[in-house]
């Protein structure tokens, strides 16, 4: 299913290289552009690379603490709550461990020329859609649908 970008794209020579474009501080993709143009194809980029390196550097100050705070508390109560905190804490990376793993998803399908189109029906999602939830990978009403489908099947 991997497609080199001279593929999808032909030679380069009509096609801007979106990861080298760089773009204002405040840009935001735009209906009047066309849907996934270059520039909006590198704002998501920007914004898919910041949302992982952030993930990954509460991971690292979330380990470094781990190993400067030793489970040492004198007091069995104040020792349940802290193992009860670091608990909760390393749910919350694992949670982040998989989210990293759809963003490079996301990242990977902005390479090939399949972001921002539903996985279900080939339609575009709507830019709205992609700003509040970049990994999406399917429209709202495919969305919907599917976790309709998926609540009918758990509920039998």
């Amino acid at each position: 299913m991997a497609t080199a970008l001279v593929d999808l794209y032909g030679d380069g020579e009509d096609f801007e290289r979106f990861d080298r474009i760089i773009l204002a501080e405040n840009y935001r993709p735009s209906e009047k552009d066309e849907f996934m143009c270059a520039k909006h194809r590198a704002y998501f980029l920007r914004k898919l690379k910041g949302w992982k390196e952030a993930i990954i550097e509460e991971s690292r100050q979330t380990m470094a603490q781990l190993q400067v705070d030793s489970l040492r508390e004198p007091d069995i109560a104040d020792r349940a709550s802290s193992e009860t905190d670091w608990s909760i804490e390393l749910r919350t990376r694992d949670r982040q461990r998989k989210l990293i793993a759809k963003i490079d998803c996301a990242i990977r399908r902005l390479y090939e020329g399949e972001y921002g189109y539903c996985e279900v029906t080939g339609e575009p999602i709507s830019l709205a859609r992609l700003e509040a939830r970049p990994i999406a990978t399917m429209t709202l009403e495919a969305q919907e649908r599917h976790e309709r489908i998926e609540r009918v099947s758990r509920d039998d």
